[in-house]
């Protein structure tokens, strides 16, 4: 029997090898065509557009390795049942369960791998990926500007559009810019012509603009509008620059599709933390809002059973939430509202400098003792910063203030929650999709084994096709709370689990026509089994 497996085994390699192969190129040509613009005409050294190229790879090989298995599967059974070879192993009373058993132990080594890979090669890839792309973005950005687009030319500060760019003489025409860096103010810039270079060292980006005015709008005074008219006008973009230079992975923060499954998962039972204890402080302030925004109790899913395995064999985790500091004294720094679930509450609240990343910016708080209709994650305090004495109490719009920020602060922690939720259990569900998908092509291919390659495509792009969009509307569904994180990532696996776990239980239940248990076959025996029906009820 051992001689059995490794046949049937060794049949799978080759169409594995090439389906893998096929499938990761063809994707990856995709996403460098998409990124090729930014690469092209910036001078990078042969080195990091290589690196680029690798650090794309990971990515696509973890959606093409479910794929190229089923592949694979429907090839190789397709094969050996159109040669005849599985009527051989019948005859020599090998059963198809037999048969496809050692496949199905494969897929089950494919899927452990594959929750490896996602766990700990995938995040560092795409985290090594984003700080390249972000190291390339800086390298002479005015080969990335583009026609009739607004341009970002300073992150979050300065943004660019021009009608018509003269790549030879770097000359605009008809160019807008929208400076958002005063604070309180919003600047908009328009010239009939300009000329884009940058200045002698590299590093700074030369602007000087020609015909034109300048709108300015103060966001204190709405009412009022300042219009400067000029005919030559220069700004100057410091530290734009044009050289090159790489920075470590550890040295930018993360998003979730950059961390491993115990970072989002140390990460979500945070965000739980303050998200239960923001509504908490809510339901102080404002009963009815808190009462529409009631979250759901937090309950560990896969996330915290794997990173309880880990830590029983000693394996570390780290923190996703700050930086590992380097030998140069620094403390560690936290990372960014965007990443980390926190909000910035208005102005008008007095803020505290909190030493918990998990505990609300706010300083004051109403008396009397909050409900407990919600159990939170872990024990945070109920109480943060000044609490009001008995009798005292704050102005309604004070108060409106207060509300308005901790809605922001519960919707930051409760998106947080689902989000990271979703990107672990996605994780592996995509890792058991291996399994899957050879419980589901194996008793296709042995049904149809004349089907040949046609059959084989058809039926790989339906399964590729009801598989990844399940997935896509599954994600949307859960990231909005329309249901949980579990079943939205693994509900497309549930339904094709099942069917092809019927499949493979009926094996060895084929037709007995000389026909081979082609498609016609099934179709006659539909329509003889609705004939049947039919006749019945008359």
């Amino acid at each position: 029997m051992k001689i059995t497996s490794k046949y049937i085994l060794r049949e799978h390699v080759g169409p594995l090898v090439f389906a893998l192969s096929a499938l990761t190129s063809l994707l990856l040509l995709n996403y460098v065509a998409k990124k090729f613009g930014d690469l092209v005409g910036k001078g990078l050294p042969a080195s990091a557009i290589l690196e680029f190229f690798a650090l794309s790879i990971p990515f696509t090989l973890a959606m093409t390795l479910p794929m190229a298995i089923l592949v694979a599967t429907l090839h190789a059974f397709s094969r050996l049942a159109s040669e005849n070879e599985i009527t051989a192993f019948k005859a020599s009373g090998v059963s198809m369960h037999r048969l496809v058993a050692p496949v199905l132990v494969a897929a089950l080594g494919f899927t452990l791998f594959m929750v490896w890979f996602n766990d700990q090669v995938l995040p560092r890839a795409n985290h090594r990926l984003a700080t390249l792309t972000s190291d390339i973005s800086r390298k002479k950005p005015t080969v990335a500007f583009k026609e009739q687009i607004v341009n970002e030319v300073s992150p979050s500060r300065l943004y660019l559009r021009a009608v018509h760019i003269d790549r030879a003489t770097s000359m605009m025409r008809d160019v807008t810019i929208y400076d958002l860096s005063p604070p309180m103010k919003r600047r908009v810039i328009h010239a009939d012509s300009g000329l884009l270079e940058l200045s002698a060292d590299q590093v700074d980006l030369l602007l000087t603009l020609y015909s034109g005015s300048m709108t300015e709008v103060s966001l204190q005074e709405s009412a009022r509008l300042q219009r400067n008219f000029f005919t030559t006008d220069f700004i100057k973009v410091r530290g734009v620059g044009n050289q090159f230079e790489s920075e470590p992975a550890d040295s930018a923060y993360k998003s979730d599709r950059e961390m491993t499954i115990c970072e989002l998962h140390s990460r979500v039972e945070r965000s739980a933390r303050l998200r239960d204890s923001t509504w908490r402080l809510l339901y102080r302030y404002d009963k009815k809002t808190a009462a529409e925004l009631q979250p759901t109790v937090y309950r560990p899913g896969l996330g915290a059973l794997y990173c309880r395995m880990l830590a029983t064999f000693g394996v570390k985790t780290a923190s996703a939430a700050m930086v590992a500091p380097q030998d140069t004294g620094k403390k560690p720094v936290p990372a960014p509202a965007t990443d980390t679930t926190r909000a910035a509450v208005p102005a008008a609240v007095p803020a505290a400098a909190p030493q918990d990343s998990a505990r609300p910016a706010l300083d004051i708080q109403v008396p009397g003792t909050p409900p407990s209709p919600v159990p939170h994650a872990a024990g945070v305090p109920p109480t943060y910063g000044r609490v009001v004495p008995e009798g005292d109490s704050i102005s309604s719009q004070m108060q409106t203030v207060v509300v308005e920020g901790l809605k922001i602060e519960f919707a930051n922690a409760a998106g947080t929650v689902d989000g990271h939720s979703v990107e672990i259990e996605k994780k592996f569900a995509i890792a058991v999709a291996c399994f899957v998908f050879v419980l589901l092509g194996a008793p296709i291919a042995l049904r149809f084994p004349r089907g040949g390659v046609g059959m084989t495509i058809g039926v790989s792009l339906v399964v590729f096709g009801l598989y990844y969009v399940g997935l896509i509307v599954g994600e949307t569904m859960a990231d909005r709370n329309y249901m949980t994180p579990f079943w939205g990532m693994w509900s497309a696996n549930f339904i094709l689990g099942v069917i092809g776990l019927a499949l493979t239980v009926r094996l060895g239940h084929e037709g007995t026509t000389n026909r081979g248990s082609e498609t016609t076959e099934l179709f006659d025996r539909v329509r003889r089994r609705a004939v049947r029906l039919v006749r019945r009820r008359r």
